[in-house]
């Protein structure tokens, strides 16, 4: 008998999906098939989040700096081949006064829908692209820690993912408590009781892992000087980054770590909002990944085309 010949790899297809958060733009476009390929994976900072909790509305110069950056990202998406990109808004669209005017304004300008994700939908898109879509063989906490809000999902096998949405970012702590650079170990204080409170909000779990979602934890794994390769954010580095960031200014940190100056400032926050969800899931570490709501949008619009976002339901199986 002639052996069978072997199944044809998954059509890859090329995706992109931009997300605009408090913090950052990001452009991630990637070749999904049975594996995903970063073609591209660039950010910029903007500024929004911090000018929503100033004024709660997006400012004219914010917004115009937000349409540049899309167009700009579309039209880069589009050249790696990606015909339609995914435009996603999130926790500043949620909450600004102005958010339909602007939205309406990044259609018509850069000619692309915009879609302002629900706090569920955005803690799916998470659990999809931290996991790739994969089964779960444990129950696990995923936390995407943004500059306005926290998406956790408590996620396991042979139950339904229970989502839910906090307001609890590092740019929103910034604004609210911190006024020093470096900050202050009582502004880190009151970023963690306020953490800790909030978390009171959060989905009971006694999770095997913890997963961090963004850029706070991959960066606080800079400061807190893991080896090459080690994701996994301890308590003990974290310590040796709080001790960092408490002493030095935004300005080092940047320079010494390879991070931008606006995510330094902001840093602080993120390791106090860090220690308490390890308080609050009672274990001594998280693993930190970059692969999120940017990954998890790029999956869905690969597997379901211009209707990716009702398919989202489908693709953690609770439709």
């Amino acid at each position: 008998m002639e052996p069978a010949a072997p199944a044809a790899p998954p059509t890859s297809v090329t995706v992109a999906a931009i997300d605009v958060g408090a913090n950052s733009t990001h452009l991630l476009v990637a070749g999904v098939g049975g594996t995903i390929e970063t073609l591209a994976d660039e950010s910029e900072l903007l500024g929004l989040g911090a000018a929503v909790y100033a004024a709660d509305l997006i400012t004219l110069d914010v917004a115009d700096r937000v349409v540049n950056v899309l167009g700009r990202y579309v039209e880069r998406a589009r050249g790696f081949g990606a015909a339609e990109p995914v435009l996603l808004g999130t926790e500043p669209f949620r909450i600004a006064g102005n958010a339909a005017r602007v939205v309406d304004r990044i259609c018509r300008d850069v000619g692309v829908p915009f879609h302002v994700l629900r706090h569920d939908e955005e803690g799916l898109l998470t659990l999809i692209g931290a996991t790739g879509g994969a089964p779960l063989d444990a129950e696990i906490v995923i936390v995407d820690i943004g500059g306005g809000s926290s998406e956790i999902v408590v996620a396991g096998p042979g139950r339904r993912p229970v989502m839910r949405g906090l307001p609890l970012g590092s740019a929103r702590a910034s604004a609210h408590h911190v006024e020093h650079d470096p900050p202050t170990p009582v502004e880190l204080d009151a970023i963690r009781a306020e953490a800790a409170h909030v978390l009171e909000g959060a989905p009971d779990a006694h999770p095997a892992r913890i997963v961090l979602v963004g850029g706070t934890a991959s960066n606080l794994l800079k400061v807190g000087e893991s080896a090459p390769g080690d994701d996994v954010l301890t308590r003990e580095r974290l310590t040796r980054a709080l001790a960092e960031l408490l002493l030095e200014p935004a300005v080092t940190i940047a320079e010494q770590h390879a991070i931008r100056v606006q995510r330094a400032r902001i840093l602080g926050a993120g390791a106090a909002i860090v220690q308490a969800i390890l308080d609050r899931y009672e274990l001594d570490s998280a693993v930190a990944t970059d692969e999120g709501i940017r990954h998890g949008a790029a999956i869905a619009s690969a597997r379901a085309g211009r209707t990716w976002r009702d398919a989202i339901p489908h693709l953690v199986g609770i439709d």
